[in-house]
């Protein structure tokens, strides 16, 4: 699952993100005591390579690197990074760095007008404003380990531990731009389903999906009316309603078994003599009542069988 922001170039896009982030966390039962996100910057990196003498064009190589370094030792890849130019002593005064937690103590390594600094605090105060500080920190190592990334960078962690990361993302300015796009402000994030059905597991907020259902299932007793029954189900849709769409010959016999083995409410059927008259006939699978329904009314009837089953 992906989410993106494209065209805006300042530090708004990050804060609306983590929102979306957390707000999806939040939707699906957890919370800031289960998920935290780590949230840094590569302009950091940047300005400390820079006051380290290392050339501009070996930044975003040196972070993938450097984001090797949480899961092996600094001798595994010390032949890489003398290959960039980097010496042990400016590797290890850099990984003093990534162990920085706030953003103060970072500020005491970079210079007074760090751009980087004055952009993760003033994303620090849009997250506040947006009423999910608690979910988010300062945390100098995250760096993401893809090239592409050109300025914040976040990732979304387990607090328990158990599972690494559960998301992650940060901005990306010249992506689209590097496979034959016109130049665009970028930035996005993405998390794999099974990770999050792990993490819901692991704190037993996953939802039952057992005998869900559908709301309606709509069917169109012959092919010409396939047009009014894809009209049908997207109002009903639009109502808020689950619908199954049948666009296929079946048996009316055949649809209110399957509905039936769906646990769905109604069955929604669109006929050539109903349909002359604007309208489509309605049966409660529970009550075994049938009746006919304008299809001009839909929405309307479908909010009122939402509030009656409420």
């Amino acid at each position: 699952m992906e989410y993106g922001y494209l065209g805006v170039d300042g530090i708004e896009a990050e804060a609306e993100l983590l929102s979306a982030m957390v707000m999806f966390f939040k939707n699906v039962g957890l919370t800031a005591d289960d998920v935290g996100i780590k949230v840094n910057s590569r302009n950091v990196i940047g300005e400390v390579l820079t006051e380290l003498g290392v050339p501009e064009e070996k930044f975003a190589a040196t972070c993938v690197l450097v984001d090797k370094l949480e899961k092996v030792p600094l001798d595994a890849i010390q032949g890489e990074l003398e290959e960039l130019g980097l010496e042990r002593s400016m590797i290890e005064k850099l990984t003093d760095v990534l162990t920085n937690t706030s953003i103060e103590s970072i500020s005491a390594v970079l210079p007074d007008d760090s751009k980087a600094v004055q952009e993760l605090t003033k994303l620090f105060d849009l997250c506040n404003a947006y009423g999910i500080g608690d979910w988010i920190m300062f945390d100098a190592s995250v760096v993401r380990g893809l090239a592409y990334y050109t300025g914040v960078v976040f990732e979304a962690f387990d607090r328990k531990g158990v599972l690494r990361a559960v998301a992650g993302g940060g901005r990306y300015d010249k992506l689209l731009e590097t496979f034959g796009g016109e130049p665009t402000p970028a930035a996005g994030f993405g998390f794999g389903d099974a990770v999050i059905v792990e993490l819901l597991k692991e704190r037993n907020v996953l939802p039952s999906f057992e005998g869900s259902g559908y709301d309606s299932v709509v069917f169109a007793m012959s092919e010409d009316l396939y047009g009014v029954a894809i009209e049908v189900a997207s109002k009903l849709r639009a109502a808020g309603q689950t619908v199954d769409l049948i666009l296929e010959k079946k048996k009316p016999k055949w649809v209110f078994k399957h509905a039936s083995r769906n646990d769905a409410k109604f069955c929604v059927i669109v006929a050539g003599n109903e349909y002359e008259n604007g309208e489509v006939s309605v049966k409660d699978l529970s009550a075994g009542e049938q009746k006919a329904v304008k299809i001009d009314s839909l929405e309307d009837w479908a909010t009122e069988v939402r509030s009656t089953n409420n």
